[in-house]
């Protein structure tokens, strides 16, 4: 039975519902000025809209609420406040999914209360409509089952964490691990595969922060 269900995503998928969104902006007949990325997962989306909407400028906003894959914060916080003068410009905020929605909001009304742009409306690839406390103007896909999507630009930060909660959880029975053993859990756990890169970096990376020990072959759970 797998303990977190994720969905892993492809780059082609990247840029399918990114081009799906732009098209669902246009028809809306919305055209901003400038495009507002959520730092970090909307970095990507945000930079293909630029593209395929035609809109060259781009700035961003860090508002925070998972503190690691699946895994989120008590609260939603505004990293490195600054201002920005958008008063005579229409705003787009993206962000690659809304789940709980409540970093959106965050942004959004930070945004309005200190950017104070003409307008500003929000766009995502992912709405999770039974959990997100806030429904974008724009998105291109509506999930109605929570699950992790693990996108191509934290594949390897996500195996890290995945294989750090799930050695952490698993080391109450054992401590000492074959790299197959590891793999093969990690399979059970999360329902994925990833490129045999993503997991040896990512157990080399638990090592150097001392989470795990290697002898011989065999890996041992220091937590």
């Amino acid at each position: 039975m797998v303990k977190v269900p994720v969905r892993l995503v492809s780059w082609d998928e990247i840029v399918k519902w990114s081009w799906g969104l732009a098209k669902k902006i246009r028809q809306a007949g919305y055209n901003p000025g400038v495009i507002i990325a959520i730092a970090r997962g909307g970095y990507v989306p945000a930079r293909l809209l630029c593209d395929f909407l035609g809109i060259e400028n781009l700035i961003s906003i860090q508002s925070q609420h998972w503190t690691e894959a699946a895994k989120k914060s008590e609260r939603a916080i505004i990293k490195f406040e600054y201002k920005v003068n958008l008063e005579n410009m229409k705003a787009l905020l993206v962000d690659d999914i809304i789940d709980t929605g409540e970093s959106v909001i965050l942004a959004r009304d930070y945004i309005i209360r200190e950017w104070k742009p003409k307008e500003l409306k929000i766009a995502a690839l992912q709405w999770i409509s039974p959990v997100a406390k806030i429904k974008p103007d724009f998105y291109y896909l509506e999930v109605k089952e929570w699950v992790w999507f693990q996108y191509p630009w934290t594949r390897l930060e996500d195996v890290t964490q995945f294989l750090k909660r799930m050695l952490t959880e698993e080391s109450k029975n054992k401590k000492e691990w074959k790299y197959i053993e590891i793999i093969r859990k990690f399979i059970e756990w999360y329902g994925i595969e990833v490129d045999e890169e993503y997991y040896k970096e990512a157990l080399r990376t638990l090592i150097e922060k001392g989470l795990l020990e290697k002898r011989d072959e065999i890996f041992i759970v220091k937590v």
